[in-house]
């Protein structure tokens, strides 16, 4: 693995790293969300267009994708690395920390690794590393990519932006939101997204099962520390329950955020189709006066300072302690 701390203030030494290598294999972390799968789909058609082979990876154990982002066409995703993997560029996106993609082939010594992030806490883990901590999102910085190699903004590529934009940024309601936030969907739109169908696609195709597993999640929680921390815990139980499965979690955690008072909120999930953790614990700070990420990061997790998470195998009574002890380091 490469490693470096070299960081660009632009985009031309990721330009310059694409123009000068021709074979490229681009992954993203694990649990990937809207910010990680768009940025990647619309990365690989930007190669494309530049005449570059690329070849998108995630691991077989992220699939099936949330419901919400099936939608997305990633059905040419390799699930295992193809037989020149070593002979080509890894393009890590939206990824704070090369072990936040645990898969063996993508760690070994020597790998020529592009690196492009706005983690705060990214580790810089590239030889190239392109990591805007301003930016809204991943897939802002990969548009800027976009406009600076001279590429075609197809609908596509545009529809695939959109939605790392909307879900990374709230549908613009979280404080990285800024005028270029909007100026970008602008642009996007005009190169045809189409808005109300992405909405709907994101956020109005809602399962009865997917119902039925936010109520019981609501049914779940506990408040903790005069209520500034609010938990939930979604089980196998509540899978059974409900018909539905670990997929259909995505936006728990907004509905735990929302309750009055709370400032961290926290959605621990069991994952019974595998992996390397029995649990996932997702986190958001509603004001930022916690840091979640140096909350994730001291269980091997990540991620930005209001929304963060990690894997664990640590029981669901020992995940709570943990979390109010780590609250209440930053609160106390």
């Amino acid at each position: 693995m490469t490693t470096s701390t070299k960081t660009s203030p632009d985009l031309e030494a990721v330009a310059a790293a694409i123009a000068e290598r021709e074979r490229f294999l681009l992954t993203t972390h694990e649990g990937p969300d809207g910010d990680a799968l768009g940025s990647l789909l619309a990365t690989h058609r930007i190669l494309g267009q530049l005449g570059k082979d690329s070849v998108m990876f995630l691991d077989a154990k992220e699939f099936p994708l949330p419901l919400e982002y099936r939608f997305l066409p990633l059905t040419d995703v390799f699930h295992e690395g193809p037989a020149d993997v070593e002979a080509r560029t890894l393009l890590f996106l939206d990824c704070g920390n090369i072990d936040r993609m645990p898969v063996d082939f993508l760690q070994r010594e020597g790998t020529d690794i592009i690196n492009i992030d706005h983690h705060h806490d990214n580790t810089m883990f590239g030889g190239v590393n392109h990591v805007d901590v301003d930016a809204s999102s991943t897939a802002e910085i990969v548009f800027r990519l976009a406009k600076h190699v001279g590429v075609e903004l197809t609908p596509e590529i545009a529809t695939a932006l959109y939605v790392g934009l909307i879900t990374d940024t709230g549908k613009f309601m979280y404080e990285n939101t800024d005028p270029a936030s909007h100026r970008m969907a602008a642009e996007l739109i005009e190169a045809g997204v189409s808005v109300d169908e992405i909405y709907r696609r994101l956020y109005e195709r809602v399962p009865i099962e997917k119902a039925k597993l936010v109520g019981r999640a609501m049914e779940n929680i506990e408040r903790f520390d005069s209520d500034r921390l609010a938990l939930t815990y979604v089980g196998k139980a509540d899978y059974e329950a409900t018909g539905s499965s670990e997929h259909l979690t995505e936006g728990i955690i907004d509905n735990v955020r929302a309750l009055e008072g709370t400032l961290v909120a926290g959605v621990i999930r069991d994952k019974p189709d595998g992996g390397r953790a029995a649990r996932k614990v997702s986190l958001r700070s509603s004001d930022g006066s916690v840091d979640v990420s140096v909350i994730a990061r001291e269980q091997g997790g990540g991620g930005h300072k209001r929304a963060a998470g990690f894997g664990t195998d640590m029981p669901y009574p020992e995940i709570v302690e943990f979390v109010r002890a780590e609250v209440a380091k930053q609160l106390d």
